[in-house]
């Protein structure tokens, strides 16, 4: 069976306890050191800093619990419709402390992610949403709309409390409901343990090199978000590690930001997906880069979409001057569905690259070449187990073959919330004889070579027209680099003609190109027919900021296909 197994135990990992009771356990070993800091960029360039030590963090959590016990009862839902902040912490915690689970989602005002948020309300059905002064008016009005009526709770209103003794979780009760993206399908809850959870924060602290009091995160990811939640919450809970938050939008305005809240903190461990490095490359100038000291950075994780080789040599290329170090990029793999981390590449060297013969590839073998697709290397597995299945068989494939990567460990959830489904993803044969646990199929592409996993695609996004599998990332890569298409905006999938699968790509001009709209088609025509043999059935070029995006900033393919196919996209294009 072609497995990978992780180079190191996971310390602690069978640990009865949850989020919430590992705080309380810090805020008496830490008390008053600062547990949590926001940078809030609302009416401050530079950022406010908001911030709670363990104690107090304990302290508000217990008022959020003890109020929730008088209105809910355990298990019942507790969603937290709130902007990025501490109070979001709070309400999180809260939540997990007096044994509600958790439903981390966001406030109603993100732009474009109404209906992802009614959706996923109707689907967990809380019976109380937990919110912030700032966002209760919004809250009301978004529920007052949808058929779920839950009571609502401003956790920063919230008078303190009398502390009180918890009672320990049962480590297989649901801590939280990680939803996924929606953007195939109606939003699924993951059904993540306390146990599933903790599993992973502690594969995370020690894959990333975490020490307790010297080690802090750094993150503008969204807390709703799977990586964001694990690293802004549960690793810094599992490692005792201080947590810098910072709003996406105040990321995506002055990426700047983020690097100098990296600078203000020694031993940082941050992530971010692969568009973010690019776009701090070209966004921060030679000013911004002079308040910059990046030589203490500890892991800098890039994951979530397939990591780029030129976005690592850019990012680090333009921020080495800076003190970056080239072995603090840590390329990963990870999914909603395994709570968030699987596998990452070694610590203390630069992820391996290999270049692949890209046809032999696309056919479904890893044949090492001078010329093709250069991926990197996403490491080893953290603590659990990856196979490369057939998708179709489950039987394991062949070393070097392309297959479905599969996954199993304490880490992986139990199924999606309500959903009898779930065991076409979940505890799939054949059993694995380490653990006798069965695997999730994560409908996600990769291979194995020389004991590193590298990810090729996904499945569902595969791009097959007349016979042959074509990579979307591959055909992405050749329409960006024309200089007049706008870096990071592309977009490559299939769709169903009367004579079969055809290719369209979708993207964004560049601000400043003067090609014309008639002369950048023909000419990403040319260079897809050429690079890939593959002939497009239409090119959409669109204004720069057009393309849809998930609420992290990334190219959607699916959100592209659904736009181009309902028409949505005809009266944006250009030309």
């Amino acid at each position: 069976m072609d497995t990978i197994s992780p180079p190191v135990p996971v310390i602690g990992a069978e640990s009865t306890a949850s989020l919430a009771t590992l705080l309380g356990q810090w805020a008496r070993v830490l008390g008053d050191e600062v547990a949590l800091t926001h940078l809030d960029h609302r009416d401050s360039v530079d950022g406010r800093a908001v911030t709670l030590t363990w104690r107090e963090l304990d302290e508000r959590v217990g008022t959020v619990a003890a109020r929730l016990s008088g209105i809910a009862a355990a298990g019942d839902r507790a969603a937290v419709l709130a902007g990025q902040s501490v109070d979001y912490v709070v309400a999180f915690l809260g939540a997990i402390r007096a044994g509600l689970i958790a439903v981390p989602l966001f406030a109603p005002g993100l732009p474009g992610h109404a209906g992802r948020l009614t959706a996923a309300l109707a689907d967990c059905a809380p019976s109380v949403v937990l919110t912030t002064t700032a966002d209760l008016d919004d809250v009301h009005s978004f529920l007052a709309d949808s058929p779920v009526r839950p009571d609502v709770v401003a956790v920063d209103a919230l008078a303190p409390a009398e502390p009180r003794d918890w009672p320990a979780p049962d480590p297989d009760a649901t801590a939280y409901l990680q939803y996924t993206s929606g953007s195939t399908r109606t939003p699924a809850g993951v059904v993540l343990t306390h146990r599933n959870v903790l599993a992973n924060a502690r594969q995370a602290c020690t894959a990333y090199g975490v020490e307790p009091r010297t080690t802090s995160t750094v993150s503008w990811l969204p807390l709703f978000h799977d990586m964001g939640l694990i690293l802004g919450i549960g690793a810094p809970m599992a490692g005792g590690m201080a947590s810098v938050l910072m709003d996406p939008l105040a990321f995506l305005e002055r990426p700047s930001r983020w690097l100098r809240a990296l600078s203000a903190s020694p031993g940082a461990i941050s992530a971010a997906p692969n568009f973010a490095y690019a776009y701090c490359a070209s966004r921060v100038s030679e000013a911004e880069k002079s308040y910059l000291e990046l030589s203490r950075v500890v892991s800098l994780i890039n994951g979530s979409e397939p990591v780029l080789p030129a976005t690592i040599a850019k990012f680090q290329d333009a921020f080495a001057g800076c003190g970056l170090r080239p072995e603090v990029h840590r390329s990963s793999y990870g999914l909603a569905e395994a709570t968030v981390l699987v596998s990452v590449s070694d610590a203390g060297k630069p992820a391996r690259q290999v270049t692949f013969d890209r046809d032999r590839l696309a056919a479904g073998f890893a044949v090492p070449a001078a010329s093709g697709s250069t991926l990197v290397s996403c490491g080893r597995p953290a603590g659990q187990r990856v196979l490369i299945a057939d998708p179709v068989s489950g039987e394991p494939v062949e070393p070097g073959e392309v297959g479905e990567i599969r996954v199993s460990g304490p880490n992986v959830g139990r199924g999606y919330w309500g959903r009898t489904a779930s065991s076409a993803t979940f505890g799939l044969p054949p059993l694995d004889p380490e653990t006798g646990a069965g695997w999730l199929a994560t409908g996600d592409l990769g291979v194995v070579f020389e004991g590193e996993l590298y990810v090729t695609g996904r499945l569902k996004d595969l791009v097959v027209v007349d016979g042959r599998n074509h990579y979307p990332q591959d055909i992405e890569q050749t329409a960006e680099a024309h200089d007049g298409v706008r870096p990071h905006s592309a977009a490559a999938f299939a769709i169903g003609t009367g004579e079969g699968e055809a290719a369209v790509v979708v993207l964004e001009r560049a601000k400043d190109s003067s090609a014309g709209i008639a002369e950048l088609t023909a000419a990403l025509r040319a260079a897809v027919s050429a690079g890939h043999g593959l002939g497009l059935h239409d090119v959409v070029v669109l204004p720069p900021g057009e393309v849809p995006r998930t609420s992290s900033g990334k190219i959607s393919r699916a959100r592209c296909r659904k736009s181009y196919l309902d028409g949505a996209l005809t009266g944006r294009r250009l030309g």
